[in-house]
């Protein structure tokens, strides 16, 4: 597939998934889906990829939908002609989860706005680090919308329902500071050093044993609907595998040497 809306490379194991937008923000649309989940299948079936980043080109991470695809009478109070839930269902819903079931950590490189469904892209991402420059979203209220693109789910599993909700029914602006203080970022740097930052931690995640950070991914999205005793076993069986692999092995040779370990993902 040809990309004209996102920058797809790949570099010492690290997937780049840069939204392509910069002069609306990176704000989605149904190409850039498109685009998003051919590039997120690629960095799922292709091995030698341990890790994938998603940040966006320009000043922006993602102002959320571009409302100039709700064309029509919209701006005349009579509704849009798009067929909302199949555009959600067909493209954003698909491209939330496609990144929360990759088998790999998923970083999300905050550089800007990151607003409506774009907040929802970042929350989406395993680790949020976060420029000086960031700024937090939840946009739909200003235009009379629900939060869509997960954000009903990922938003309270990150920052508590009570602090969730007001977001969402207020629209208030979150600063990095303020992210950074409610957990919504992991992590927030000078924009002078962001790139260095994002990179840092991109190859370090791809460094490490991916299978078993994987795994663990999938465990605790299982477990958010399992009971404890039905997470125990799950958790049996993960170890149970994960325990005839190559980097469990090398992780204690390394361990008993005193020596870093070299993890492959295998």
């Amino acid at each position: 597939m040809d990309y004209e809306e996102i920058l797809f490379t790949v570099e010492d194991g690290v997937a780049w998934m840069r939204l392509n937008r910069p002069d609306k923000l990176n704000a989605l649309t149904t190409r850039l889906a498109r685009e998003a989940l051919d590039a997120l299948a690629t960095a799922r079936d292709d091995e030698s990829i341990r890790c994938v980043v998603v940040t966006g080109e320009g000043r922006g991470f993602s102002a959320g939908q571009d409302l100039t695809e709700f064309t029509g009478s919209a701006a005349s109070g009579e509704g849009t002609t798009l067929d909302v839930a199949e555009h959600l269902r067909s493209g954003y819903n698909r491209m939330i989860t496609s990144i929360v079931e990759l088998p790999m950590p998923v970083i999300a490189g905050v550089n800007g706005v990151a607003a409506g469904a774009g907040l929802s892209l970042a929350l989406a991402c395993d680790l949020r680090l976060a420029s000086d420059a960031a700024r937090f979203l939840q946009a739909f209220v200003k235009i009379g919308l629900v939060p869509d693109s997960g954000g009903n789910w990922l938003l309270p599993r990150v920052v508590g329902f009570a602090k969730a909700l007001e977001l969402s029914i207020t629209g208030d602006l979150v600063d990095a500071d303020e992210a950074l203080r409610i957990g919504l970022v992991h992590r927030v740097v000078p924009q002078a050093a962001f790139d260095d930052a994002l990179r840092e931690l991109a190859v370090r995640m791809a460094k490490g044993p991916t299978r078993a950070m994987g795994a663990t991914k999938a465990l605790m999205s299982e477990s958010l609907r399992l009971t404890l005793t039905e997470t125990l076993e799950r958790e049996a069986i993960a170890q149970a595998e994960l325990a005839g692999s190559h980097d469990f092995a090398e992780g204690v040779g390394a361990f008993l040497e005193k020596r870093e370990a070299n993890f492959t993902g295998r």
